[in-house]
């Protein structure tokens, strides 16, 4: 599992690399738009949980 955070870049050529920030690279089986619909799918539910911890999101 490879930390969304870490990632500084996403290339594939014909393999999918993952760069992280650290300087390690991955060769990963999971397409670069794959990579990124996971992206943007934890950041969504991220968000969301953030927000009902806040009381957001609640009605009286």
């Amino acid at each position: 599992m490879l930390n969304e955070d870490m990632i500084e870049s996403v290339s594939q050529n014909p393999d999918t690399i993952v760069i992280l920030s650290n300087g390690h690279s991955y060769i990963v089986q999971e397409s670069m738009d794959d990579i990124m619909d996971r992206v943007i799918a934890f950041n969504r539910n991220s968000r969301r949980s953030v927000g009902r911890r806040n009381g957001e999101g609640f009605s009286e």
